[in-house]
């Protein structure tokens, strides 16, 4: 969801790497089987560590002040704040942590959204297998991902272009 663009290591005193240190990781996430299921899949990597797993906006918005992960999964819609408002609740230091949504559906609009509030990129429920480590991979290397699942149109615009924060 792996080259990753900037580097999670130390480097000692004459330039050489210490050792390679893991990617923190928070999950948000309101159904519990579905954090666990996205967790396992994130842990086949082993540079990448789950630092936390919360359930509703509210507490994303503390954990991530709290905890300060390198990259936050936050699901679009969850109890108390949605993940669209838990992204923008985060003071502006904060908010240069990599957010990537995980949404329900295939809806542009959403997409959109998630992207303007913030969002790195996005990636369907529907098949977390297959996307969400390339989906990561991207977002650490300073890429937007935009899911496979969300249809170009035909107009002939790629699907980034089309559910950019900017496009109309």
């Amino acid at each position: 969801m792996f080259c990753i663009q900037r580097r999670f290591a130390a480097i000692r005193s004459d330039g050489g790497c210490l050792a390679e240190s893991s990617v923190r990781i928070l999950v948000v996430d309101d159904f519990e089987p579905w954090r666990q299921q996205l967790c396992s899949i994130l842990q086949i990597r082993p540079e990448f560590r789950v630092v936390a797993e919360v359930g509703d906006g509210l507490e994303a918005v503390q954990k991530a002040r709290e905890l300060k992960p390198d990259l936050i999964l936050l699901d679009i819609g969850l109890p108390n704040l949605n993940g669209i408002g838990s992204r923008e609740a985060l003071p502006s230091r904060s908010r240069c942590q990599d957010c990537l949504f995980d949404l329900p559906q295939r809806d542009r609009d959403v997409a959109r959204a998630a992207l303007s509030a913030g969002a790195q990129g996005y990636v369907l429920k529907t098949d977390p297998a297959r996307e969400l480590l390339t989906a990561v991979q991207k977002v650490l290397g300073g890429e937007h991902f935009v899911s496979s699942g969300i249809q170009a149109g035909n107009s002939g615009e790629t699907e980034e272009a089309q559910c950019s924060p900017d496009s109309k």
